[in-house]
C-alpha cells in the first residue's frame, strides 16, 4: 500500500509539474524578448506551486487518515452496542467467499472474540478501509511537492541557457516534450493502460495548455502595443 501511494503522489506532483510551468514559461515568451523574466517568473510559479501541491498532498493524506479514524470509532461503537447485528454482517460477508454452516457460526464467533480483530475486518471487508500510515501525510506533501519542481525543470532549462526567449522556447518545447512522453509512458506502464496512448494524451494536454498561454500572451502584447 505505501509503495502505491508513493507512486501515486509522485505521479501527481511530476504531472502537474511538467504541465503548469511549461504554460507559464510559454506564456511569458510570448510577451517577452529576454530568458531573464522567464526564468524569474519560472522559478517563482515552481516554489509556490510545489508549496501548493506539497501542502494539497498533506491535507488529502490526514483527510484519509481522519476519516479512517472516525469510521473505526463508528464500528467499535456498533460493536459494542448493536453486536448481533454487526455479527450478522460478518457472517454475510463470509458467506459471499462461500463459507458455510455449521462453520461459519464458528469463524464468526472467533472474529468477534476479540473486539480489535472485529472491528479490523469490518474496517477492511465490510469498508475497503486500510489503515492508514501515521507519516503518510508528510511523506506525501514531500513527494507531491519534489515531483512538481522536478517536473517544473525541464520546461525551464532552456531558459537558463539560451538568452532569447523565442529561441529557448523552441528548445523548452523539444526537453518538455520529449519528458512529457517519457513520463507519459511510465504513468501508463504503471496504471497498466496502452503505452502509446498514454504518451501521446500526456504531451497533448501539456502542449494544449502550453499553446494556449502562449497564444493569450501574444494576444495581449500585440493588444497593448
Amino acid at each position: 500500500m505505501g509503495g502505491s501511494h508513493t507512486i501515486r503522489d509522485l505521479i501527481l506532483g511530476i504531472a502537474d509539474g511538467l504541465t503548469v510551468p511549461f504554460a507559464l514559461a510559454a506564456g511569458v515568451s510570448g510577451a517577452v524578448a529576454g530568458s531573464g523574466l522567464v526564468v524569474t517568473a519560472g522559478l517563482a510559479e515552481i516554489v509556490a506551486g510545489a508549496i501548493s501541491m506539497g501542502l494539497g498532498g498533506y491535507l488529502a493524506a490526514r483527510t484519509e487518515a481522519q476519516h479512517y479514524t472516525r469510521e473505526y470509532a463508528r464500528e467499535v461503537r456498533e460493536t459494542q452496542q448493536i453486536p448481533d447485528e454487526e455479527r450478522a454482517e460478518v457472517a454475510e460477508i463470509l458467506a459471499r467467499y462461500g463459507v458455510r454452516e455449521p462453520v461459519l457460526t464458528t469463524v464468526v464467533d472467533e472474529i468477534a472474540r476479540d473486539q480489535h480483530a472485529w472491528v479490523d475486518f469490518m474496517m477492511r471487508n465490510e469498508l475497503g478501509l486500510e489503515r492508514p500510515d501515521i507519516n503518510a501525510a508528510p511523506r506525501s506533501a514531500v513527494l507531491v511537492g519534489g515531483g512538481y519542481a522536478l517536473g517544473g525543470i525541464f520546461p525551464l532549462a532552456a531558459y537558463v541557457f539560451v538568452p532569447d526567449a523565442h529561441e529557448a522556447l523552441l528548445w523548452s518545447c523539444a526537453f518538455t516534450s520529449v519528458a512529457l512522453i517519457g513520463f507519459g509512458a511510465l504513468r501508463a506502464r504503471y496504471l497498466r493502460t496502452p503505452i502509446v496512448l498514454g504518451s501521446v494524451t500526456t504531451w497533448f494536454i501539456g502542449a494544449l495548455a502550453a499553446g494556449a498561454a502562449y497564444g493569450l500572451a501574444r494576444l495581449v502584447s500585440h493588444g497593448m502595443s
